[in-house]
C-alpha cells in the first residue's frame, strides 16, 4: 500500500515472483471512467473508490476460498480503505511503503507509462493515513531497494516459495 510511485507493484512483483502467490495490480480494477477521472487530474473520492476495493476484496476473498495466496498492489490509503480489504479474510496483511513526497514526485514525474499524473500526489498524501499500530502490517522505507524490500516482507512475514499465507 501506498500512494502512487512509491514501489508498490514492483515489490508486488517480486513477492509473487518469490513465493508463487498470485498477483494483482490494483489498478487494472479501476472502471474506465475512474481512469479518465485521474489521467486528467481529478482524484478519486470514496464513491468512485468502493467498488474498487470491492472488486480488490473480492478477488482475494477468491484466492483465500481456493487456498491460493495472493499479492496485490492498491494504495489502500485510509483505514477504512484497509478495513474494506481486510474482510476478505484474517491472514490479510499491509505493508506500507512510506517516504518523502520529493522522491515520489520525481518518480512520477519521470513516469511516462501511467495515466496518474504527478499533480494528484499531493491528493494522496493528504488523505494518507500510515498504519495504526493495530493494523497487521508493517512500514517500510520507499528508498530502500526493491529487491531489500521484497526480502524484509518475506521475513518478516515468514515468507517462502509456494507460501501458503
Amino acid at each position: 500500500m501506498g500512494v502512487s510511485g512509491c514501489g508498490k507493484s514492483t515489490v508486488a512483483a517480486l513477492i509473487a515472483s518469490r513465493t508463487g502467490c498470485a498477483l494483482a495490480e490494483g489498478d487494472d480494477f479501476h472502471a474506465a471512467s475512474s481512469i479518465a477521472r485521474m489521467a486528467v487530474g481529478y482524484p478519486l473520492d470514496d464513491t468512485t473508490r468502493t467498488p474498487w476495493l470491492a472488486a480488490i476484496a473480492t478477488w482475494l476473498t477468491e484466492r483465500a476460498a481456493g487456498g491460493e495466496c495472493a499479492v496485490v498492489s492498491c494504495s489502500a490509503l485510509t483505514r477504512a480503505y484497509r478495513d474494506v480489504l481486510r474482510a476478505a479474510g484474517p491472514e490479510v496483511r499491509m505493508v506500507h511503503l512510506a517516504g518523502p513526497y520529493e522522491l515520489v514526485a520525481q518518480r512520477l514525474a519521470a513516469r511516462h507509462d501511467h495515466f496518474m499524473p504527478p499533480q494528484l500526489l499531493a491528493s494522496q498524501y493528504a488523505v494518507l493515513e500510515p498504519l495504526a499500530p493495530d493494523e497487521p502490517g508493517i512500514t517500510l522505507n520507499l528508498e530502500a531497494n526493491p529487491d531489500h524490500l521484497a526480502e524484509e516482507i518475506l521475513q518478516t512475514f515468514g515468507l517462502g516459495p509456494h507460501c501458503a499465507a
